[in-house]
């Protein structure tokens, strides 16, 4: 029945972000970095008891990105909206098709305070063949769990992981100077 239930939300919530796809068919860089560090936000004030929201809820997924939500230090996926079958699962050893270990890159990008960008090779939503996919991750304290990193990311062919670096570094400094 949970399963069950998973699937319907994640249906339901690629139908919503269907009329969005249609207009604008690619996540932007922006849009990434705003969701990201929205959820970061909301995990901070929601706890624990906000993790099911990643995979049951059209908020977090939008164009072709998505959020997701995992634990480095415990080595499993927390929350992912598409792929409810990666949820509780082992991370850090998983690998994309060229040999990139894809979560312990993400692990190491999200540690610093403004977190961090990783490309890799991952299936587009709806796809079956790997595509280059950079995805921006942030660390965020979550109470009784310390180490919960939230990440989305773009499929994008010509911007390089120094770029997107200093765009989302942009992009975190007002918020620190902020009281």
């Amino acid at each position: 029945m949970r399963n069950g239930l998973r699937a319907l939300a994640t249906a339901v919530a690629l139908t919503l972000a269907a009329p969005a796809a249609a207009e604008e068919p690619s996540a932007t860089v922006d849009e990434v970095i705003a969701k990201v560090l929205e959820a970061a936000k909301f995990l901070h004030d929601k706890g624990q008891a906000g993790f099911s929201d990643f995979n049951n809820s059209a908020r977090w997924v939008w164009k072709d990105s998505y959020v997701f939500v995992f634990s480095c230090r415990d080595d499993r996926m927390i929350a992912h909206p598409l792929r409810p079958d990666l949820v509780g699962r082992p991370i850090l050893q998983m690998e994309d098709e060229k040999g990139t270990m894809l979560f312990q890159d993400l692990c190491a990008a999200g540690e610093g305070a403004g977190g961090g960008w990783v490309e890799y090779w991952w299936p587009r939503p709806g796809e079956a063949k790997a595509s280059r996919k950079i995805s921006y991750t942030q660390s965020t304290q979550v109470s009784f769990q310390p180490d919960v990193r939230v990440a989305a990311g773009i499929y994008d062919d010509s911007m390089t992981v120094e770029q997107l670096d200093a765009r989302a570094e942009r992009a975190v400094m007002p918020q620190k100077d902020a009281p």
